[in-house]
């Protein structure tokens, strides 16, 4: 919860997540619509600075590594608020994006379809 913006979480739902398009054991039985969650990062000059000297001796950035990796949770945090507002079960088809929208500015999406499901018998 303390990646999701604050004026989008209520709580954050434990939904189902896949990339597929659907869920063994499961059918389909209504389509809520594409849901996402938007966040626009910036590196802070401190963060720009150590992730410089990083580079320096070569490997992972880690610095920048965890930048990436809490901005992909926030989005994916911030669709599963969606989902849960439309009354989802589940996202199905779940994709991150990301652009560059100026130097040091990156916008990072996630986006899937929400779906509510039945349990198929077994």
């Amino acid at each position: 919860m303390r990646h999701a913006i604050e004026s989008q979480v209520l709580d954050i739902p434990h939904e189902m997540t896949t990339t597929a398009f659907e869920i063994p054991g499961c059918r389909i039985v209504s389509n809520k619509g594409v849901v996402r969650g938007v966040v626009v990062r910036s590196r802070s000059f401190i963060g720009t600075f150590g992730a410089g000297l990083q580079t320096i001796f070569g490997g992972n950035i880690s610095l920048f590594t965890s930048l990436a990796e809490r901005a992909r949770q926030q989005a994916f945090d911030t669709m599963l608020v969606q989902a849960h507002l439309a009354g989802a079960h589940a996202v199905i088809g779940v994709r991150y994006d990301a652009n560059e929208m100026m130097n040091g500015v990156t916008e990072v999406l996630c986006y899937g379809t929400a779906v509510t499901l039945e349990r198929l018998p077994r």
